[in-house]
């Protein structure tokens, strides 16, 4: 797989993902729905919500404005690919969009402040979020670099960095919603 079509296979993953519509194309609608999800996740904790509503919202109006090129109001997977590529993984953008999600969801599963997630926490979360066991515990073994048996904050950050940015087939990131060869 080429370096563009692995970062392309990623975020067609993302794409089928977010679709919670099933209707081909992104909506404002689609996003609110996944800061639901991510809410649930949280256990619909007051600070963890709102921090991940507002990075779907900061998500959504970086779509519609990079992405909407035909301006219909919503996105299709090719300007969902373009868009990811060229403008919501770049260095000004990533980090409110994507990372604050992914620190908004480890904060609020880490109950315990112990700056890890379990299997069975991981495992949880993902599947909550849709991803089936079977993928998110092949996953967790390998975003625990360290084979510690958690994830650190900061393999979880490793993880979701690689799965947008990467275009290294073999990243361990790239397992963060299971195989690049099957859907979630």
């Amino acid at each position: 797989m080429t370096t563009s079509a692995v970062k392309s296979r990623k975020f067609s993953i993302l794409f089928d993902w977010f679709d919670q519509g099933k209707d081909g194309q992104l909506t404002q609608d689609d996003l609110l729905a996944m800061a639901g999800l991510f809410a649930m996740v949280a256990d619909n904790d007051p600070a963890s919500t709102a921090a991940m509503r507002d990075a779907f919202e900061q998500w959504w109006q970086l779509l519609l404005k990079h992405g909407d090129t035909d301006g219909d109001g919503q996105v299709s997977r090719a300007e969902f690919i373009a868009a990811m590529e060229a403008n919501v993984t770049s260095p000004e953008h990533f980090s409110g969009a994507i990372l604050a999600i992914a620190d908004a969801t480890m904060q609020a599963l880490d109950t315990d402040g112990d700056g890890v997630l379990s299997r069975d926490e991981y495992v949880g979360m993902a599947g909550r979020l849709g991803v089936s066991p079977v993928n998110s515990a092949a996953g967790f073994e390998k975003l625990d670099r360290d084979g510690d048996g958690v994830i650190s904050h900061e393999e979880y950050r490793q993880a979701i960095s690689e799965f947008y940015l990467s275009a290294d087939l073999d990243a361990p990131g790239n397992w963060l919603l299971g195989p690049l060869d099957q859907s979630v």
